[in-house]
């Protein structure tokens, strides 16, 4: 990860080792920044203005009748935190999380979730002209997560559209009860 995009004051109360990066403005008039980690050999982005935090991983409390990829809670200097595993999310089998895997902590409206990531890559900057739809073909179970892609120094990202994953989430939440 650029040294020069990471915050390295770290809010009061933070844990050690976390990262801040929800303050970060955009370079450039008209850029859109995004926090780029990898699952696996793929690419994802979520908005840097998204991102509260990123941790490593650390012990988490499992809860009975949750959708597999919800792997518990972490609690989080007061606040109860679910972490998805995004790679389960995606269909692509389930992580066997270590402490070199990574928790991307992101609010989607007043709800803060962690996403469960291999590692850390960068972060990105682009014009949002750059950003392509998803294609139609491509229309499975991973993609309705996406809100586009982008082509970056010939790197493909795919950018995860978080408040549709958390809608998804709150769904199937409530087919659950009923």
């Amino acid at each position: 990860m650029s040294q020069q995009a990471i915050a390295t004051d770290h809010p009061r109360g933070a844990e050690p080792g976390a990262i801040a990066v929800g303050n970060l403005q955009s370079a450039a008039g008209g850029q859109t920044q995004f926090v780029s980690f990898a699952i696996g050999d793929d690419q994802y982005g979520v908005d840097i203005m998204a991102v509260r935090e990123i941790k490593g991983w650390s012990e988490i409390t499992h809860l009975p009748r949750q959708p597999d990829y919800v792997r518990g809670v972490l609690n989080l200097r007061g606040v109860i935190v679910p972490i998805i595993d995004l790679r389960c999310r995606f269909d692509q089998g389930f992580t066997e999380a270590t402490p070199l895997h990574v928790v991307i902590i992101v609010q989607i409206a007043s709800r803060q979730v962690g996403l469960l990531a291999d590692r850390v890559l960068d972060i990105v900057s682009f014009e949002p002209s750059q950003m392509q739809p998803v294609p139609k073909v491509a229309q499975a179970s991973r993609s309705d997560f996406l809100s586009g892609l982008v082509t970056i120094e010939n790197l493909m990202l795919a950018l995860i559209d978080l408040p549709n994953l958390l809608t998804v989430w709150a769904d199937e939440e409530t087919a659950a009860v009923h």
